[in-house]
């Protein structure tokens, strides 16, 4: 039965995010690329500066620095260390290329997201903002498309609860930490007819009483940790996988022929290149999408909430998210990966970037690994932060308002965060790749027929510039 059950998990993963996914992901990008006239080129520095340059007078609950960092508290995660390598070991070095071209395209898509969660975003008279797909759903497209909105709204609390919100992260964490507490599990209890090493169950522990600390405090809260936590870890990952490219810069042209190839399916056997590609192009386009979230409709919920009154500059601002999480954190896991050849020993998971580091970097491995563990630690953390603010804000629309149901989900998402550790690494991954793609396609519907909207509002507001 449960063989049965893993097979047809299997089975749905490759069937959402077949060809046609993917297919539709590129090109509302890419749409979007040419509507916009590479925006996401022309205008980056502008989008970087205002990154933290907030508005003083503008409505809303967190100023725009403080948002963007709610959603990179949930882009940056386990997706940009044990996301990447599972990435480049299933699909080939080929795999970074293709997640890069899809960030690149993301760009665009991440701007429009942006744009239209503060154009369609509602405030009430108290203050509190209510924002992200389903308004710009109900509000842009019209009521009768509700129950479209009310789609979108049902698989981002799911999305939260079950894949990259809880499961994913948790399990990344425990991963790490028992791998260089315990790596061989020598000190091992029995849960439920499994044995599971001490360093789970206590990882599992604490984490969730610190999960539990902030999200029972709201967005704010979530907002004033996420401010001081995501540049920091941000900022010292950055400094280390620079330090293992620098180091082993002698490989870079090998690495880089290596992931061109493999993109294009060179590498493979012949009669086997198309499938080869195929494949490389599958598991870099989703890790992307996992990674950054671009077409996933979960930050522009973080965006409704900036202290703004410009929806073009909010949206250039939301842009930098994907920009910073996968062309710039992204493409260094993978690059260090690629330079040291970690992703073609056997290895899985956060042990393919922890071999990266310890075979780059001249210092003892069991240093090398602390730092994976610890910038994967805090990676995880703040993502899981900031998806319980997506899904009780999905939740909150789903159920009309609701705050008693949106209550209880926060103490099930706690309850989520308890059980992580204890899920397979393989379930975990296809379960949050199915309802990535779930919740992708409603977002993706509502901004092609808004494209108009996002084309009109950005030519306003750069002529109102000029």
């Amino acid at each position: 039965m449960l063989k049965q059950a893993n097979d047809f998990i299997i089975w749905l993963d490759n069937a959402v995010w077949g060809v046609p996914l993917i297919v539709l992901i590129l090109s509302v990008g890419i749409f979007l690329t040419i509507r916009l006239r590479l925006l996401q080129v022309k205008h980056l520095p502008k989008a970087l500066k205002y990154m933290f340059k907030n508005e003083d007078d503008g409505n809303g609950e967190v100023t725009s620095f403080g948002a963007l960092c709610t959603a990179l508290s949930a882009t940056i995660g386990t997706g940009n260390m044990v996301g990447v390598a599972t990435a480049l070991v299933t699909g080939g070095a080929g795999a970074l290329f293709w997640m890069i071209v899809a960030a690149f395209f993301g760009m665009a898509t991440k701007y429009a997201e942006g744009l239209l969660a503060i154009k369609y975003r509602v405030i009430k008279e108290d203050g509190h903002v209510l924002g992200g797909p389903f308004y710009y759903i109900e509000n842009g497209m019209g009521i009768k498309w509700r129950w479209l909105a009310k789609v979108f709204a049902f698989f981002g609390a799911c999305v939260g609860l079950f894949g990259i919100g809880t499961f994913t992260q948790v399990n990344g964490i425990a991963s790490a930490v028992r791998d260089f507490f315990d790596p061989n599990s020598v000190h091992v209890v029995s849960v439920m007819g499994r044995e599971y090493s001490w360093a789970i169950i206590i990882t599992g522990i604490i984490l969730t009483i610190c999960v539990g600390a902030v999200v029972i405090g709201g967005l704010k809260r979530i907002s004033s940790v996420a401010q001081i936590v995501v540049p920091f870890m941000a900022v010292t990952y950055i400094v280390i996988a620079v330090a293992v490219i620098v180091l082993n810069f002698h490989h870079i042209p090998a690495a880089i022929m290596e992931i061109i190839q493999s993109a294009f399916g060179l590498r493979a056997a012949a009669g086997g290149v198309l499938g080869a590609m195929i494949v490389a192009m599958q598991k870099g386009i989703a890790r992307g999408i996992f990674s950054n979230e671009a077409g996933l409709g979960s930050a522009p919920i973080a965006a409704a909430a900036a202290q703004t009154n410009e929806c073009v500059r909010q949206g250039l601002v939301t842009m930098t998210g994907t920009f910073i999480d996968t062309i710039v954190i992204c493409t260094m896991t993978g690059l260090c990966i690629v330079l040291t050849g970690s992703h073609t020993i056997g290895l899985e998971g956060v042990a393919v970037t922890t071999h990266a580091f310890q075979a780059g970097l001249p210092i003892p491995p069991q240093i090398s690994a602390f730092l994976v563990m610890m910038c994967l630690v805090f990676f995880a953390f703040t993502t899981i932060l900031g998806w319980d603010y997506y899904g009780e804000k999905c939740l909150e629309y789903l159920m009309n308002g609701n705050l008693k149901v949106v209550k209880a989900y926060r103490w099930l998402y706690i309850l989520a965060v308890f059980i992580g550790p204890f899920m397979t690494v393989e379930a975990v991954w296809t379960i949050a790749d199915i309802f990535n793609a779930l919740m992708a396609l409603p977002n993706l519907i509502a901004i092609l027929f808004l494209n108009k909207v996002i084309v009109s509002e950005t030519k306003a507001y750069f002529a109102k510039l000029r």
